[in-house]
Protein backbone atom coordinates (compact mmCIF):
# COMPACT_ATOMS: atom_id res chain seq x y z
CA UNK A 1 0.00 0.00 0.00
CA UNK A 2 1.18 3.55 -0.72
CA UNK A 3 2.59 5.66 2.06
CA UNK A 4 -0.30 7.67 3.53
CA UNK A 5 1.31 10.99 2.73
CA UNK A 6 2.05 10.02 -0.88
CA UNK A 7 -1.35 8.81 -2.06
CA UNK A 8 -2.34 10.46 -5.33
CA UNK A 9 -6.09 10.08 -5.65
CA UNK A 10 -6.19 11.24 -9.25
CA UNK A 11 -3.73 8.59 -10.43
CA UNK A 12 -5.32 5.78 -8.40
CA UNK A 13 -8.85 6.69 -9.44
CA UNK A 14 -7.97 7.14 -13.12
CA UNK A 15 -6.16 3.80 -13.23
CA UNK A 16 -9.09 2.10 -11.50
CA UNK A 17 -12.11 3.60 -13.25
CA UNK A 18 -11.10 4.80 -16.72
CA UNK A 19 -13.10 2.90 -19.37
CA UNK A 20 -14.75 0.75 -16.70
CA UNK A 21 -18.50 0.19 -16.49
CA UNK A 22 -19.83 1.77 -13.31
CA UNK A 23 -23.44 1.59 -12.14
CA UNK A 24 -24.65 4.23 -9.70
CA UNK A 25 -28.03 3.76 -8.05
CA UNK A 26 -29.39 7.09 -6.87
CA UNK A 27 -27.39 9.03 -9.46
CA UNK A 28 -29.96 11.84 -9.59
CA UNK A 29 -29.59 12.58 -5.88
CA UNK A 30 -27.16 15.04 -4.32
CA UNK A 31 -24.32 12.62 -3.54
CA UNK A 32 -25.10 10.60 -6.66
CA UNK A 33 -24.72 13.63 -8.94
CA UNK A 34 -21.37 14.50 -7.37
CA UNK A 35 -20.18 10.91 -7.78
CA UNK A 36 -21.44 10.79 -11.37
CA UNK A 37 -19.50 13.96 -12.19
CA UNK A 38 -16.32 12.61 -10.64
CA UNK A 39 -16.51 9.29 -12.47
CA UNK A 40 -17.27 11.12 -15.72
CA UNK A 41 -14.11 13.19 -15.22
CA UNK A 42 -12.17 9.97 -14.64
CA UNK A 43 -13.32 8.52 -17.96
CA UNK A 44 -15.69 5.85 -16.66
CA UNK A 45 -18.70 4.58 -18.58
CA UNK A 46 -21.53 5.32 -16.15
CA UNK A 47 -25.05 4.00 -16.02
CA UNK A 48 -27.41 5.53 -13.49
CA UNK A 49 -30.55 4.05 -11.98
CA UNK A 50 -32.75 6.37 -9.92
CA UNK A 51 -35.97 8.31 -9.61
CA UNK A 52 -36.42 11.57 -11.50
CA UNK A 53 -34.82 14.57 -9.72
CA UNK A 54 -37.26 16.15 -7.30
CA UNK A 55 -37.04 19.70 -8.68
CA UNK A 56 -35.36 21.76 -11.38
CA UNK A 57 -32.73 23.16 -8.99
CA UNK A 58 -31.35 19.73 -8.10
CA UNK A 59 -27.66 19.35 -8.91
CA UNK A 60 -28.30 16.60 -11.44
CA UNK A 61 -30.38 19.02 -13.52
CA UNK A 62 -27.90 21.85 -13.05
CA UNK A 63 -25.03 19.79 -14.48
CA UNK A 64 -27.16 18.25 -17.27
CA UNK A 65 -26.56 14.80 -15.85
CA UNK A 66 -28.26 13.07 -18.77
CA UNK A 67 -25.23 14.07 -20.86
CA UNK A 68 -22.81 12.41 -18.46
CA UNK A 69 -24.28 8.92 -18.28
CA UNK A 70 -26.86 6.45 -19.50
CA UNK A 71 -29.70 7.44 -17.21
CA UNK A 72 -32.41 4.96 -16.27
CA UNK A 73 -35.34 6.55 -14.47
CA UNK A 74 -36.87 3.79 -12.38
CA UNK A 75 -37.62 2.79 -8.78
CA UNK A 76 -35.12 0.72 -6.80
CA UNK A 77 -38.15 -1.21 -5.50
CA UNK A 78 -38.88 -2.45 -9.04
CA UNK A 79 -36.80 -5.59 -8.70
CA UNK A 80 -37.45 -6.91 -12.21
CA UNK A 81 -36.42 -3.65 -13.88
CA UNK A 82 -33.38 -3.32 -11.60
CA UNK A 83 -32.29 -6.87 -12.40
CA UNK A 84 -32.72 -6.30 -16.13
CA UNK A 85 -30.65 -3.11 -16.15
CA UNK A 86 -27.82 -4.58 -14.08
CA UNK A 87 -27.54 -7.81 -16.06
CA UNK A 88 -27.62 -5.98 -19.39
CA UNK A 89 -24.93 -3.50 -18.32
CA UNK A 90 -22.60 -6.04 -16.70
CA UNK A 91 -20.99 -3.44 -14.42
CA UNK A 92 -17.44 -3.71 -13.16
CA UNK A 93 -18.44 -1.56 -10.18
CA UNK A 94 -21.70 -0.73 -8.43
CA UNK A 95 -22.09 2.17 -6.02
CA UNK A 96 -25.44 1.77 -4.30
CA UNK A 97 -26.65 5.17 -3.12
CA UNK A 98 -30.38 4.96 -3.90
CA UNK A 99 -32.26 5.70 -0.69
CA UNK A 100 -34.90 7.63 1.16
CA UNK A 101 -32.25 9.66 2.94
CA UNK A 102 -34.10 11.98 5.32
CA UNK A 103 -34.71 11.21 9.00
CA UNK A 104 -37.72 13.50 9.40
CA UNK A 105 -39.39 12.22 6.23
CA UNK A 106 -38.97 8.66 7.50
CA UNK A 107 -41.43 9.49 10.28
CA UNK A 108 -43.96 10.57 7.67
CA UNK A 109 -43.31 7.66 5.29
CA UNK A 110 -41.92 4.79 7.36
CA UNK A 111 -42.99 1.88 5.15
CA UNK A 112 -41.72 3.60 2.00
CA UNK A 113 -38.43 4.21 3.81
CA UNK A 114 -38.07 0.53 4.72
CA UNK A 115 -39.08 -0.61 1.25
CA UNK A 116 -36.56 1.68 -0.44
CA UNK A 117 -33.61 1.37 1.90
CA UNK A 118 -33.95 -2.25 2.99
CA UNK A 119 -35.79 -4.12 0.25
CA UNK A 120 -34.11 -2.03 -2.46
CA UNK A 121 -30.74 -3.18 -1.15
CA UNK A 122 -31.95 -6.78 -1.03
CA UNK A 123 -33.08 -6.62 -4.67
CA UNK A 124 -29.71 -5.26 -5.76
CA UNK A 125 -27.66 -7.83 -3.83
CA UNK A 126 -29.84 -10.69 -5.01
CA UNK A 127 -29.33 -9.68 -8.64
CA UNK A 128 -25.61 -10.26 -8.17
CA UNK A 129 -26.33 -13.98 -7.90
CA UNK A 130 -27.26 -13.93 -11.59
CA UNK A 131 -24.41 -11.68 -12.76
CA UNK A 132 -21.77 -13.91 -14.33
CA UNK A 133 -18.99 -11.33 -14.58
CA UNK A 134 -16.79 -10.08 -11.69
CA UNK A 135 -18.16 -7.08 -9.82
CA UNK A 136 -17.14 -4.79 -6.96
CA UNK A 137 -20.05 -3.40 -4.94
CA UNK A 138 -19.94 -0.55 -2.43
CA UNK A 139 -23.19 -0.22 -0.48
CA UNK A 140 -23.46 3.26 1.01
CA UNK A 141 -25.33 3.41 4.29
CA UNK A 142 -24.91 6.04 7.04
CA UNK A 143 -23.31 6.78 10.39
CA UNK A 144 -26.81 6.42 11.83
CA UNK A 145 -26.67 2.62 11.53
CA UNK A 146 -25.08 2.50 14.98
CA UNK A 147 -27.07 1.93 18.17
CA UNK A 148 -26.51 5.53 19.22
CA UNK A 149 -26.08 6.08 22.96
CA UNK A 150 -25.19 9.77 22.40
CA UNK A 151 -21.89 9.46 24.21
CA UNK A 152 -18.55 11.04 23.28
CA UNK A 153 -17.08 7.69 22.34
CA UNK A 154 -16.71 7.54 18.53
CA UNK A 155 -18.34 4.50 16.94
CA UNK A 156 -16.16 1.83 15.35
CA UNK A 157 -17.12 -0.54 12.56
CA UNK A 158 -17.59 -3.48 14.93
CA UNK A 159 -19.95 -1.63 17.29
CA UNK A 160 -23.56 -2.68 17.62
CA UNK A 161 -26.02 -1.61 14.92
CA UNK A 162 -29.42 -0.16 15.76
CA UNK A 163 -31.84 2.56 14.76
CA UNK A 164 -34.21 4.77 16.75
CA UNK A 165 -36.04 6.25 13.77
CA UNK A 166 -37.26 4.45 10.63
CA UNK A 167 -34.46 5.85 8.48
CA UNK A 168 -31.69 4.68 10.81
CA UNK A 169 -33.32 1.29 11.36
CA UNK A 170 -33.81 0.76 7.61
CA UNK A 171 -30.13 1.43 6.97
CA UNK A 172 -29.03 -0.87 9.81
CA UNK A 173 -31.20 -3.57 8.26
CA UNK A 174 -29.52 -2.93 4.91
CA UNK A 175 -26.18 -3.55 6.60
CA UNK A 176 -27.46 -6.85 7.97
CA UNK A 177 -28.45 -7.78 4.42
CA UNK A 178 -24.94 -7.00 3.22
CA UNK A 179 -23.50 -9.24 5.93
CA UNK A 180 -25.94 -12.03 5.08
CA UNK A 181 -25.15 -11.99 1.37
CA UNK A 182 -21.43 -11.76 2.10
CA UNK A 183 -21.70 -14.96 4.13
CA UNK A 184 -24.40 -16.86 2.27
CA UNK A 185 -23.75 -16.22 -1.41
CA UNK A 186 -20.50 -14.30 -1.75
CA UNK A 187 -18.31 -15.80 0.93
CA UNK A 188 -14.73 -14.57 0.90
CA UNK A 189 -13.41 -18.11 1.05
CA UNK A 190 -15.25 -18.95 -2.16
CA UNK A 191 -14.36 -15.83 -4.15
CA UNK A 192 -12.99 -17.80 -7.12
CA UNK A 193 -16.47 -19.31 -7.56
CA UNK A 194 -18.46 -16.06 -7.66
CA UNK A 195 -16.01 -13.12 -8.17
CA UNK A 196 -18.16 -10.68 -6.19
CA UNK A 197 -16.65 -8.33 -3.62
CA UNK A 198 -19.04 -6.33 -1.41
CA UNK A 199 -18.29 -3.66 1.18
CA UNK A 200 -20.38 -1.21 3.22
CA UNK A 201 -19.46 2.46 3.55
CA UNK A 202 -20.75 4.56 6.46
CA UNK A 203 -20.58 8.34 6.31
CA UNK A 204 -22.13 11.15 8.28
CA UNK A 205 -23.66 14.53 7.56
CA UNK A 206 -22.33 15.81 4.25
CA UNK A 207 -22.55 19.32 2.91
CA UNK A 208 -21.66 20.72 -0.50
CA UNK A 209 -22.86 22.83 -3.38
CA UNK A 210 -25.97 21.87 -5.32
CA UNK A 211 -27.96 20.36 -2.45
CA UNK A 212 -31.58 21.55 -2.39
CA UNK A 213 -33.21 18.77 -0.36
CA UNK A 214 -35.90 19.58 2.17
CA UNK A 215 -35.06 19.47 5.89
CA UNK A 216 -31.29 19.59 5.45
CA UNK A 217 -29.38 22.37 7.12
CA UNK A 218 -27.46 23.88 4.20
CA UNK A 219 -30.32 23.94 1.67
CA UNK A 220 -32.65 25.40 4.32
CA UNK A 221 -29.99 27.97 5.20
CA UNK A 222 -29.36 29.01 1.59
CA UNK A 223 -33.07 29.33 0.85
CA UNK A 224 -33.48 31.58 3.89
CA UNK A 225 -30.46 33.72 3.04
CA UNK A 226 -31.51 34.16 -0.58
CA UNK A 227 -34.92 35.36 0.60
CA UNK A 228 -33.47 37.60 3.34
CA UNK A 229 -35.17 35.52 6.01
CA UNK A 230 -33.85 34.34 9.36
CA UNK A 231 -32.29 30.88 9.41
CA UNK A 232 -34.36 28.66 11.69
CA UNK A 233 -32.17 26.33 13.76
CA UNK A 234 -34.32 23.67 15.42
CA UNK A 235 -31.56 21.68 17.17
CA UNK A 236 -28.71 24.19 17.69
CA UNK A 237 -26.54 22.18 20.10
CA UNK A 238 -26.61 18.93 18.13
CA UNK A 239 -23.08 17.81 17.25
CA UNK A 240 -22.59 16.38 13.78
CA UNK A 241 -19.52 15.05 11.94
CA UNK A 242 -19.81 17.63 9.16
CA UNK A 243 -17.76 17.00 6.06
CA UNK A 244 -17.79 18.10 2.46
CA UNK A 245 -19.45 15.60 0.14
CA UNK A 246 -16.12 15.17 -1.67
CA UNK A 247 -14.62 13.54 1.43
CA UNK A 248 -16.78 10.39 1.69
CA UNK A 249 -16.95 10.11 -2.11
CA UNK A 250 -13.16 9.94 -2.19
CA UNK A 251 -13.46 7.18 0.43
CA UNK A 252 -15.97 5.24 -1.68
CA UNK A 253 -13.76 5.53 -4.77
CA UNK A 254 -10.66 4.49 -2.85
CA UNK A 255 -12.55 1.57 -1.29
CA UNK A 256 -13.57 0.44 -4.79
CA UNK A 257 -9.92 0.62 -5.86
CA UNK A 258 -8.79 -1.40 -2.85
CA UNK A 259 -11.43 -4.05 -3.53
CA UNK A 260 -9.99 -4.51 -7.01
CA UNK A 261 -6.53 -4.75 -5.46
CA UNK A 262 -7.63 -7.34 -2.88
CA UNK A 263 -11.28 -8.46 -3.27
CA UNK A 264 -11.46 -10.35 0.01
CA UNK A 265 -9.35 -8.28 2.42
CA UNK A 266 -11.38 -5.08 2.04
CA UNK A 267 -14.88 -6.61 1.78
CA UNK A 268 -15.96 -5.19 5.13
CA UNK A 269 -17.63 -2.13 6.67
CA UNK A 270 -15.77 1.21 6.67
CA UNK A 271 -16.35 4.57 8.38
CA UNK A 272 -15.71 7.83 6.52
CA UNK A 273 -15.89 10.98 8.58
CA UNK A 274 -13.90 13.98 9.83
CA UNK A 275 -11.07 13.87 12.33
CA UNK A 276 -12.24 13.65 15.95
CA UNK A 277 -11.50 17.26 16.87
CA UNK A 278 -13.16 18.60 13.73
CA UNK A 279 -16.83 18.69 14.68
CA UNK A 280 -19.32 21.56 14.83
CA UNK A 281 -22.64 22.10 16.51
CA UNK A 282 -25.48 22.99 14.15
CA UNK A 283 -25.47 26.55 15.52
CA UNK A 284 -21.73 26.96 14.93
CA UNK A 285 -22.06 25.75 11.35
CA UNK A 286 -24.91 28.18 10.65
CA UNK A 287 -23.06 31.13 12.17
CA UNK A 288 -19.94 30.40 10.11
CA UNK A 289 -22.00 30.01 6.93
CA UNK A 290 -23.74 33.34 7.53
CA UNK A 291 -20.35 35.02 7.99
CA UNK A 292 -19.11 33.60 4.67
CA UNK A 293 -22.35 34.56 2.90
CA UNK A 294 -21.93 38.12 4.18
CA UNK A 295 -25.29 38.72 5.83
CA UNK A 296 -28.16 37.02 7.63
CA UNK A 297 -29.22 36.00 11.12
CA UNK A 298 -30.47 32.89 12.88
CA UNK A 299 -33.41 32.14 15.12
CA UNK A 300 -33.71 29.34 17.68
CA UNK A 301 -37.45 28.75 18.16
CA UNK A 302 -38.77 26.82 21.12
CA UNK A 303 -40.15 23.79 19.29
CA UNK A 304 -42.18 21.04 20.96
CA UNK A 305 -43.36 17.58 19.89
CA UNK A 306 -40.63 17.30 17.26
CA UNK A 307 -39.49 13.89 15.90
CA UNK A 308 -36.47 12.49 17.71
CA UNK A 309 -33.10 13.30 16.15
CA UNK A 310 -29.75 12.30 17.64
CA UNK A 311 -27.94 15.04 19.54
CA UNK A 312 -24.42 13.57 19.38
CA UNK A 313 -22.83 11.13 16.95
CA UNK A 314 -19.16 10.66 16.06
CA UNK A 315 -17.35 8.11 13.91
CA UNK A 316 -13.99 6.47 14.53
CA UNK A 317 -12.17 6.56 11.18
CA UNK A 318 -8.89 4.96 12.27
CA UNK A 319 -9.60 1.77 10.35
CA UNK A 320 -10.02 3.69 7.08
CA UNK A 321 -6.89 5.73 7.79
CA UNK A 322 -4.69 2.80 8.76
CA UNK A 323 -5.94 0.09 6.40
CA UNK A 324 -7.32 1.91 3.33
CA UNK A 325 -4.90 4.83 3.39
CA UNK A 326 -7.79 7.31 3.33
CA UNK A 327 -7.77 10.51 5.34
CA UNK A 328 -9.84 13.71 5.23
CA UNK A 329 -8.20 16.54 3.32
CA UNK A 330 -10.65 19.37 3.98
CA UNK A 331 -11.48 20.30 7.57
CA UNK A 332 -14.94 21.44 8.62
CA UNK A 333 -14.09 25.13 8.15
CA UNK A 334 -12.95 24.57 4.57
CA UNK A 335 -15.96 22.34 3.92
CA UNK A 336 -18.27 25.19 4.91
CA UNK A 337 -16.26 27.69 2.86
CA UNK A 338 -16.30 25.51 -0.27
CA UNK A 339 -20.01 24.81 0.13
CA UNK A 340 -21.13 28.41 0.54
CA UNK A 341 -18.83 29.55 -2.27
CA UNK A 342 -20.52 27.08 -4.62
CA UNK A 343 -23.90 28.71 -3.95
CA UNK A 344 -22.39 32.20 -4.27
CA UNK A 345 -20.21 31.74 -7.35
CA UNK A 346 -20.82 28.33 -8.94
CA UNK A 347 -24.46 28.31 -9.92
CA UNK A 348 -23.97 30.01 -13.30
CA UNK A 349 -21.64 27.20 -14.45
CA UNK A 350 -22.19 24.47 -11.87
CA UNK A 351 -20.46 21.61 -13.71
CA UNK A 352 -17.33 23.66 -14.30
CA UNK A 353 -17.26 24.83 -10.69
CA UNK A 354 -17.80 21.28 -9.50
CA UNK A 355 -14.92 20.06 -11.69
CA UNK A 356 -12.71 22.76 -10.19
CA UNK A 357 -13.52 21.68 -6.63
CA UNK A 358 -12.88 18.02 -7.46
CA UNK A 359 -9.56 18.82 -9.13
CA UNK A 360 -8.50 21.10 -6.26
CA UNK A 361 -9.29 18.29 -3.82
CA UNK A 362 -7.51 15.58 -5.82
CA UNK A 363 -4.41 17.70 -6.27
CA UNK A 364 -4.14 18.75 -2.61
Amino acid sequence: MENLGMINYKDIFTQTYRNKRVLITGHTGFKGAWLLSWLYLLGAEVKGYALVPENRLDLYNQINGDNLCQSIIADIRDKDRLKKEILEFKPDFIFHLAAQALVRLSYEKPTETFETNTLGTAYLLDTLRFLESPCVVVVITTDKVYDNKEWHYPYRENDRLGGYDPYSASKAMAELLVSSYQNSFFNKNEYINHFKSIAAARAGNVIGGGDWAKDRIIPDLIRALQQNQAVIVRNPQAVRPWQHVIEPLSGYLLLGARLIENPTKYAEAWNFGPLQDDTFTVESLVREAITIWGQGNLEKPNLTNQPHEAGLLKLDINKSINELGWKPKWGAMQAIQETINFYKFGETQPLEYLKKQINDYQNK
